[in-house]
């Protein structure tokens, strides 16, 4: 039995095309085989789709209705019925599927070049990734590093057009600059016209005499760009840099991609960093650690005082504050934790031994003997 798309789509024939779109888009979203897991789903919903693209164009609609069943429309005008390669979404994927984007191409009045034609004029470059290494001192207070990036870039000469010269660009003459080109076809059932872009401008509407010689007519060329990158206090791994405009330029004259700048960290040779904290080790004289005192510890800015107080115990964890990275969102720092360990000498004079055995004699505490432990 032959298809009758006002029933496919629930709809009279008096429907008005904001009625076809509205009962098209229940049906669609209702039918897409990702929501609906039924047998028949994914017939129903090229059906539905069928349905949409002949009723929602005027002039196959006209067709249609003059014979009045699918199969006798589809011999007459040579029309496939619906196939999701005709547009740009991906009509098995729902999360894909651009509902808007087909009812422009079904309702629009038209076909779907006039949306390939906008995509190809407006087509922009693509980004671009750079990855950086950089240093503890540098991801803490900030840098500006230097860099070459290889890249295409809108030909000067031609300011990106592809011409020659601005004479050169002119109204295509296959499509008097409409970018389609419609075939008119006699069939025993009448006079049918088909739409299809123009093959000798790509749908554009615009045609080249005679291409820049500095591009090949591409509008771009291959580049090697400096360009200095500041480094922002706090960035820490994986942190991502967004250079607008900085990556490949756009097709004939469009928008330049971006440029994507991701930090990795290298490895310091005397801190551990963790979050905005930096971490150290240092070693402590066991008369210090008995008797306290001061001793030097570095820091991402040089050498600064530690304070040691009296009867500090190995693995101590001192914390200085402000030593640390800066934020990279709003303003302070984080500290700089400091663990102490405590060494024994490897040997000892006579004089000093005789010192630590009358000292042990006297400590009833045995604070040496746990040293040595």
């Amino acid at each position: 039995m032959a298809k009758d798309y006002y029933k496919i789509l629930g709809v009279s024939k008096n429907s008005t095309k904001e009625d076809i779109k509205k009962a098209y888009k229940n049906l669609a979203k209702k039918h897409h085989p990702d929501i609906n897991k039924d047998s028949g789903a994914a017939e129903k919903f090229k059906e539905i789709n069928e349905a949409a693209q002949v009723l929602g164009d005027d002039e196959k609609r006209a067709q249609y209705d003059q014979f009045g069943d699918a199969d006798s429309f589809k011999q007459a005008s040579g029309f496939r019925g619906f196939n999701s390669r005709d547009f740009g979404s991906d009509f098995t994927d729902f999360a894909s599927f651009d509902f808007g984007d087909i009812f422009d191409q079904f309702f629009g009045g038209g076909t779907s070049f006039g949306s390939s034609r906008r995509r190809q004029q407006q087509r922009r470059g693509a980004d671009l990734r750079y990855d950086m290494e950089i240093t503890l001192e540098e991801a803490a207070f900030g840098t500006e590093k230097e860099i070459i990036i290889p890249r295409n870039e809108q030909c000067i000469d031609c300011n990106g057009t592809g011409a020659k010269s601005e004479d050169d660009v002119i109204e295509c003459p296959d499509c008097s600059g409409s970018g389609a080109v419609r075939r008119t076809q006699r069939t025993p059932f009448g006079m049918f016209s088909s739409t299809a872009p123009c093959r000798k401008c790509s749908g554009t509407g615009r045609y080249i005499k005679e291409e820049c010689p500095a591009c090949d007519g591409t509008g771009a060329v291959h580049q090697r760009r400096k360009l200095k990158i500041k480094i922002p206090k706090g960035s820490e791994e994986g942190t991502n840099l967004r250079i607008s405009g900085e990556g490949e330029a756009g097709q004939k004259g469009a928008a330049s991609g971006d440029l994507y700048i991701v930090l990795h960290m290298k490895k310091h040779k005397t801190f551990e960093r963790h979050g905005d904290d930096i971490y150290i080790k240092v070693n402590l004289l066991f008369t210090i650690a008995a008797l306290g005192g001061e001793i030097d510890v570095p820091t991402l800015e040089g050498g600064a005082k530690l304070k040691i107080p009296s009867g500090t115990q190995s693995n101590t964890i001192f914390k200085m504050k402000n030593q640390g990275i800066n934020y990279l969102h709003g303003s302070g720092r984080g500290d700089e934790k400091v663990e102490v360990i405590i060494t024994v000498p490897d040997s000892l004079t006579g004089k000093q031994k005789e010192l630590l055995k009358q000292f042990e004699k006297e400590d009833k505490k045995g604070f040496l003997g746990k040293v040595f432990d």
